[in-house]
């Protein structure tokens, strides 16, 4: 291990001399297999031997032919498959001191002492019940002369990190579980697809969604399509929900509104815990309404598929920082995501928390449930964008600026019915900058903004223009419409647009207002935040059609890749989405590169495809050099490929940029706006001066970015320092970090970062406050 600068770096990391097992239990979920991958490929990168149990804990009690030890090739073509490759299975003999004592020989005859189990809450305390009982399993082996003292003394202790696999979001500690971003693409796809039935018809369409104990996918899957009414077990509605229920519909018919929908999560009760079905709501709304209504039971559709690109950075994230808690440290935990970090907790300290939320439920207290949960904030979001009140005198505009961004129209729903919801008249700007000059303005009220959810690109409308050369016309709008403070949704361009207006506060007082940016663009790259609205839309089109590429060539002969991403001088895109879709080697701007290390990168899959290996993929940002182009990589590779490999390539384009908002971006879009327009309005009291509003303090311009755990408040002028202009890159990129995964996982000798390894936390005490960390949805 390396140190330098109080940074930690594997070089020589060794697991020579360690056995690891993995294995799936419980209910499948998308993403288990590139958890597995990233096991498997990580553990012989550092010299261990892998294992697979295959059918979970049944495998590991039967023995023989279920524990087979894994090599590099056989988790090929794993990353993109759904549900487990290794099979999973409810096994009641594991429960059981007889078939933990099988299991315990099974993994001693293995010299197995350290497993990384990928399952549920029931999962995982199985695990932590066998790794109690080890010492007294192997005594027991030891008297019955199934092993000897040597063996029960070299394998005296199992270790044990837990990931946790679930569609249903319902494991304390962490922020998102394995499968869950890929069950919200399912839901939403249909949601989708019904909305467009349901409108053509008017009709109301309840959907039941899976949730037995947690009503996560229902609550987020309403943010994410604009539900009229959610149902979840952790939060039963307050008696009279019925009528009430229909009053909110039959409103939004009166309003011209042609669709009703309504989500419910299939464990929904009431307040008597009293089961609430999809076929008592239809009943409930026909008897009632008279509304044409129609039940949909999603079912097992949400855990089927191919992963997430989400999902498929969090499970190989997890599936590396496992391997390194094993080779690292004694700790027997769960490796989990906290806003945008990798965490370990302890792994009885999550399943004790977790059953306590059933615990409250089961006893009523609902709102300790919900607390436990950590997700109220969302429920608050999902009333708040979903009911209008208040009247107040400030006027707030929203505008989007640089290239369309998906979700940019879920965070200007959010923002418009917050602002509402808080008092204030908000206005819609057309076009941007450009537009706020002409007077392309007009009040935009609740109604207006239903059904913007799921709508890809800015129905606003944006433009790239700065604000410089039309501020006077800027000003003169400001003053014409009383304009108290301004939401800019955007880009790069947005960012400077911001910084434009703050330098003309001393010539214009119409300027002196409060100005918040929200970061939306698919590249990434905008100061201050780690996250950008859009980004995720262009991350899951790149892994997909990397998906469909890498299938064309099946059955052919050996074929190379090049796949061309957008980004600007940001290599986000190509980063991120190579670790996602299993790339090779990705080139970016930010890792300067040459001729060597691309003869090193053909040289390497000249390696590869000697093997059963037929595939290759290389990634290349669209501005990682300028005289290394994609037709320049395409060259070589295709000339130094010859007899080995042929090549094909590709160039990405704006398909990048378009298509429906993924549930991640709706959710982020509507939650980062709505605590922007909280913002405003706070800043909005404190400067209210004399009958008007006076802002000209350096935090009454800021951006709101997710840095590492937190949602955080970050004055423009600020951010100055942390900028590359020329490059319009932030200085330092957190996702930087990632690259050495995907080096590591195509079988490069790299170096890695591993400062964030090692430290066990605490569920309670050191999670953030739910008002300042951001889920990661």
């Amino acid at each position: 291990m390396a140190q330098t600068d109080n940074k930690k770096f594997f070089e020589n990391l060794t697991g020579a001399g360690k056995a690891i097992a993995v294995l799936t239990s419980g209910g499948d979920a998308q993403g288990m297999n590139a958890a597995v991958r990233a096991v498997v490929r990580m553990g012989i990168y550092v010299g261990a031997k892998v294992y697979f149990v295959h059918e979970g804990y049944q495998g590991m009690v039967d023995g023989g032919d279920n524990i087979k030890e894994a090599t590099w090739e056989s988790v090929s073509s794993m990353l993109q498959m759904g549900g487990t490759v290794i099979g999973s299975a409810r096994c009641k003999d594991f429960r059981t001191h007889e078939g933990r004592l099988k299991a315990a020989h099974n993994l001693v005859q293995r010299g197995i002492t350290n497993l990384c189990v990928i399952g549920g809450d029931g999962s995982l305390t199985g695990a932590n019940i066998f790794r109690e009982e080890w010492s007294g399993l192997l005594a027991e082996l030891v008297q019955q002369g199934l092993i000897d003292e040597e063996a029960a003394q070299k394998y005296s202790a199992l270790h044990i990190v837990g990931m946790v696999g679930s569609i249903d979001n319902d494991f304390c500690g962490t922020d998102m579980t394995i499968g869950t971003d890929s069950a919200l693409h399912r839901i939403i796809e249909v949601v989708d697809a019904i909305m467009t039935t349901a409108q053509s018809h008017q009709r109301t369409f309840v959907l039941e969604v899976m949730g037995r104990h947690c009503g996560y996918l229902a609550l987020v899957s309403a943010l994410a399509c604009g539900a009229d009414w959610v149902l979840i077990p952790e939060m039963p509605p307050e008696d009279g929900w019925e009528e009430k229920m229909c009053q909110k519909l039959s409103a939004k018919r009166a309003g011209m509104k042609r669709l009703n929908i309504i989500i419910v999560a299939e464990g929904a009760i009431d307040r008597n815990n009293k089961a609430i079905t999809s076929e008592h709501v239809k009943n409930l709304v026909v008897q009632r309404l008279g509304f044409d209504t129609r039940v949909t039971i999603l079912g097992h559709v949400q855990r089927g598929g191919t992963p997430s690109a989400f999902d498929r950075l969090l499970a190989s994230r997890m599936g590396v920082e496992a391997v390194l808690v094993l080779l690292e440290t004694t700790a027997n935990c769960v490796v989990s995501l906290c806003g945008n970090q990798s965490v370990q907790l302890p792994l009885m300290e999550c399943v004790q928390m977790t059953q306590e939320v059933q615990k409250a439920m089961d006893e009523k207290r609902f709102e300790e449930a919900v607390r436990l949960r950590g997700r109220c904030v969302s429920y608050v979001l999902f009333v708040t964008c979903g009911v209008a009140i208040g009247v107040s005198d400030f006027n707030v505009a929203v505008l989007n600026v640089g290239a369309p961004a998906a979700g940019m129209n879920a965070a200007v729903r959010s923002a418009v019915r917050v602002g509402i919801s808080e008092g204030h008249k908000m206005f819609a700007v057309n076009d941007g900058f450009e537009g706020f000059s002409k007077g392309q303005i007009r009040e935009i009220k609740w109604a207006d903004v239903g059904g913007w959810t799921g709508q890809g690109g800015s129905l606003l409308g944006t433009k790239r223009t700065l604000p410089a050369k039309h501020i006077d016309k800027i000003a003169e709008q400001m003053r014409k419409y009383n304009i108290n403070a301004l939401l800019v949704i955007g880009g790069f361009e947005a960012f400077l647009g911001i910084m434009e207006l703050l330098a003309a506060r001393g010539t214009y007082d119409e300027l002196c207002v409060p100005m918040v940016m929200v970061p939306a663009t698919v590249s990434n790259n905008v100061p201050g935040s780690d996250l950008s609205i859009g980004a995720d839309t262009a991350l899951n089109a790149i892994t997909d059609t990397c998906d469909h590429i890498k299938q064309s060539a099946s059955g052919t002969k050996h074929r190379v890749f090049i796949i061309e991403t957008m980004g600007g001088y940001c290599g986000y895109l190509a980063s991120v989405g190579g670790l996602a879709a299993g790339a090779d080697a990705a080139y970016i701007f930010e890792e300067p590169f040459d001729i060597r290390d691309l003869q090193s990168n053909v040289e390497h899959l000249t390696e590869k495809m000697k093997t059963s290996i037929q595939r290759g993929l290389v990634l290349r940002n669209e501005n990682s050099n300028e005289n290394y182009t994609t037709d320049f990589i395409y060259q070589l590779y295709s000339e130094e490929g010859k007899g080995v490999f042929d090549c094909r390539k590709n160039v990405l384009g704006h398909m990048q940029q378009g298509g429906a908002p993924s549930p991640f971006d709706r959710n982020f879009g509507t939650k980062i706006a709505a605590k922007a327009m909280q913002w405003i309005t706070k800043k909005l009291n404190e400067s209210y001066r004399k009958g008007r509003v006076f802002a000209n303090t350096e935090d009454s311009a800021c951006l709101l970015g997710m840095r590492r755990r937190a949602m955080v408040f970050q004055p423009v002028v600020q951010l100055k320092d942390k900028t590359d202009f020329v490059h319009r890159i932030p200085k330092e990129q957190w996702w930087l970090k990632l690259r050495p995964l995907m080096k590591i996982l195509a079988k490069y000798k790299t170096s890695y970062d591993v400062s964030d390894s090692g430290q066990l936390e605490h569920v309670v005490l050191n999670r953030p406050k739910e008002s300042e960390a951001m889920a990661a949805i």
